[in-house]
């Protein structure tokens, strides 16, 4: 028992041990790292080695040129390059050393002296070429080598300064670990790598092994840049650094050949992973190094830091790897890092529309809750504050004031109800009986009678005033509803997320496959019927139509769907990819037809009518007759079908949209501005429709012999602020024949004692089922009952519902296993 205790604090305390050197580890780690970052030591080093960085002999353009771009980037490191970049000057010669803090202590002065001048960084490449220049010049001057052949080199020198202090003023920021930009251009690489090239510069004639390190690690950078970014990278990166080292070292210029080649071959292996990679470059220093043995025994060293530099490469987690692949456009991860952030956005976007959605929805609630709060005993309420603004002028300083209301207190209260409510009605002189009791009862009933009066007429106005605005709360709310879904549908609209169909897509793509067509991405978004919502790029040889000619048909027949082409994109180019989206085709087709007239031949009518695809498989049909005819009627017309065109292309429902017009153009102004509306709205996908009628005269359904009468009973529009609109829903099916007219056409037959018979019978007798010639003839017939006489605005619409028959069929095809 004792050895079993002990032995558990022992594993105890060797657990909290080893917890605590993990956990010291750790932030051992983080902090190094940190400190690393945050203080700059890694650039404090990369001045050091550039300060040993000469090239041509005796050129030494990166020291000041770096110098000056961390003072003017990081400026609070920048004592340490300094010191970094003379230390590493004197490990090469101390006429070197001076040369470089001449120069630096030059650009210093001229930074303090213009630190107040406006555009620095235009400046600061002008510091550096004084700065390079000056103390070349004066040394060449004090040793006497004062030659054509110096002048040029000490200008090229100071050019070159120029140059890299642009470069590295780009590359500095791209390697700050605070760094913001998430993605890198072609020339930022190229401005890295020179950067990553100029410092390896500084480590030539350090030798591990045989192995030049400046060779080993140029070699690892092309092998890492070729493997995420391809041969382009790849070979672009080996030559930049390539052509810098063999600045510094002209012998070794065929390394650069080398380092290119490694590049591409890399880049073009790379889907065989590290190993394919590594094997690019192990192939590249064998053929160039035939090249190099030529040149003295070069071969051995070259294999040994091709080797190195694999083994670093091995040895570079993928994780790192990957995390780099990040900001290099065209590869997985750049993508990948892209769709994230525009799915991010799309889903912040998303859940901030379905809060306002929220918002609306609880707003419209809040309002409806007012008008549905019913306090007890509202009514008696109301009626007690009447009464006592009538006894205030009346009863107060009346000597029988508590004799009524104090010892016949209900029944004074009975006789001023009964009275209030008579006079509100207007029946009060008709009450006699009433009003002799009560004068027996009260010995101011005349003043009862006046004072009452003269208070209705303010009651009266006040409980006008609490309708509106009860009706107006209505309206809002109302409103409210209406935009919040319009909120939610779009919100549901924006998280459309692409959804997996394995079998369906792996059909598709065997399809379009066996077809000979190329397919490079297939996208698919919806299968529900009716929905369908597929998307794909495409390579065509000469497109020529193939999408809806063959795409669309195959997809219809793999779907058990009329599919069709929906928007489609193609390539310029020839072999170019296209982009392509299909959707479902609608079951039904409407075929229109208006025929309208004005009163006495005029030019301006008062019926206005629209027709409008409102999407998503809906289509609408309407007809507005304003009040009266001419102008006047033409703009009320014309504006009630303005207002529910937007309204309904907005996505609010027709009720909705009806009861919005109709307060809109009551509330707007004091004028009599009434109109009719005929909506009709059909579902293409399912040949449903459903009929909204204001104020307006019947339709009528012709399905073959039979023939149909819609109508509703609603006051018409702009009349009342407050009504209920009776929907009325018929199922059509193809060939159904639908006539909408105005009033002038309905009531427009004279001597016809049924019209509803004879409109019947003669739209039965019509033998033609084009719809503008059914217009047509309805409006003659009509104007023949009159002889020849239009004496009012006369509109027909007429729509054939036909079923959807696609351009192409489908054709059979062997589906994949």
């Amino acid at each position: 028992m004792i050895e079993s205790v002990t032995r558990n604090q022992s594993k105890s305390s060797y657990q909290y041990v080893r917890y605590l050197l993990l956990n010291w580890k750790k932030k051992v780690g983080d902090l190094s790292k940190q400190k690393l970052m945050d203080e700059g030591w890694l650039i404090v080093f990369a001045g050091f080695l550039l300060g040993r960085a000469i090239i041509l002999d005796s050129v030494a353009p990166f020291a000041v040129a770096f110098f000056a771009s961390i003072w003017m980037l990081r400026r609070n490191i920048s004592f340490k390059v300094a010191l970094a970049v003379l230390v590493g000057s004197l490990t090469i010669h101390v006429e070197h050393a001076i040369y470089l803090f001449s120069s630096l202590f030059l650009f210093c002065i001229l930074a303090a002296l213009f630190k107040k001048a406006s555009n620095q960084q235009k400046i600061i490449p002008l510091f550096v070429f004084i700065s390079c220049l000056i103390p070349r010049i004066s040394g060449h001057v004090l040793i006497g080598q004062v030659e054509t052949y110096q002048w040029v080199l000490t200008i090229v020198e100071a050019g070159l300064s120029v140059v890299l202090v642009l470069i590295f003023m780009q590359s500095v920021p791209i390697l700050s670990p605070k760094r913001v930009k998430k993605d890198l251009k072609n020339e930022e690489i190229v401005c890295v790598m020179i950067l990553i090239a100029s410092v390896l510069t500084g480590t030539i004639g350090w030798i591990i092994m045989d192995a030049s390190v400046e060779q080993v690690f140029s070699r690892y950078f092309v092998l890492v840049l070729a493997y995420i970014g391809g041969a382009a990278i790849g070979s672009t990166v080996g030559v930049v650094t390539g052509l810098v080292l063999s600045l510094a070292d002209v012998a070794s210029l065929y390394q650069m050949s080398l380092l290119a080649f490694a590049g591409l071959l890399g880049g073009l292996l790379k889907d065989g992973k590290k190993v394919g990679v590594g094997l690019g470059l192990f192939i590249a220093t064998l053929l160039i190094g035939i090249y190099g043995e030529g040149q003295g025994n070069q071969f051995a060293p070259t294999l040994i830091e091709t080797g190195f530099a694999i083994i670093l490469f091995f040895g570079t987690p993928e994780k790192l790897i990957r995390k780099m692949a990040r900001y290099i456009p065209g590869t997985n991860e750049y993508t990948e890092e892209q769709e994230q952030y525009l799915q991010k956005v799309r889903d912040v976007t998303a859940h901030r529309v379905e809060q306002f959605s929220d918002m609306f929805q609880a707003l419209s609630k809040s309002f409806l809750r007012i008008d549905g709060v019913h306090e007890p005993h509202k009514d008696s309420k109301e009626t007690d504050f009447f009464l006592s603004h009538v006894t205030e002028k009346t009863c107060q300083s009346c000597f029988k004031k508590e004799s009524c209301w104090v010892n016949n207190f209900d029944q004074t209260y009975d006789y001023m109800t009964e009275i209030m409510s008579e006079m509100e009605d207007g029946t009060l002189d008709q009450r006699r009986r009433l009003k002799r009791d009560f004068d027996k009862h009260c010995v101011k009933s005349k003043k009862v009678y006046d004072t009452m009066k003269s208070e209705l007429s303010f009651y009266q106005a006040n409980q006008r005033l609490k309708k509106q605005v009860q009706e107006s709360r209505k309206f809002v709310a109302e409103q409210l509803k209406g935009v919040s879904d319009v909120m939610d549908n779009f919100a549901k609209e924006i998280m459309k997320e692409r959804q997996i169909h394995e079998q369906q897509e792996s059909e598709i793509v065997y399809a379009i496959n066996e077809l000979g067509f190329e397919i490079e991405k297939l996208d698919i978004y919806s299968l529900e019927p009716g929905r369908v919502d597929i998307e794909m790029n495409l390579s065509f040889y000469d497109y020529r139509g193939e999408a809806s000619k063959i795409i669309a048909p195959v997809l219809s027949e793999i779907l058990q769907e009329t599919v069709i082409v929906d928007h489609e994109e193609v390539s310029p180019f020839t072999n170019g990819y296209g982009f392509f989206s299909f959707k479902s085709a609608q079951q039904y087709n409407v075929q229109t037809g208006v025929s309208h007239a004005a009163k006495g031949g005029g030019f301006i009518s008062g019926d206005s009518y629209l027709t409008l695809e409102l999407g998503s498989g809906r289509y609408a049909l309407a007809i507005s007759d304003g009040m009266g005819n001419g102008e006047r009627a033409y703009l009320e017309s014309m504006e009630t079908l303005r207002l529910l065109q937007q309204i309904l292309q907005s996505g609010i429902n027709e009720k909705v949209a009806i009861k919005s017009i109709n307060s809109i153009l009551s509330l707007r102004t004091t004028d009599e501005i009434f109109s009719t509306l005929d909506l009709a709205v059909i579902d293409l996908h399912h040949a449903g429709v459903k009929f909204l009628k204001i104020g307006s005269t019947p339709s009528f359904i012709k399905r073959s012999s039979d023939i149909m009468k819609v109508e509703a009973s609603n006051l018409p529009i702009g009349i009342i602020k407050e009504f209920d609109v009776d929907v009325v829903n018929e199922q059509l099916k193809p060939g159904d024949i639908l006539i909408m007219m105005s009033d002038g056409i309905f009531e427009g037959p004279k001597h016809v004692e049924n019209v509803d018979l004879w409109l019947k019978r003669k739209i039965k007798e019509m033998e033609t089922e084009n719809p503008q010639e059914i217009a047509d003839l309805i409006l003659e017939e009509v104007v023949r009952t009159k002889s020849g006489t239009i004496d009012d605005d006369m509109t027909v619409l007429v729509a054939k519902i036909e079923d959807n028959i696609p351009e192409w069929a489908s054709f059979p095809l062997h589906k994949a296993q």
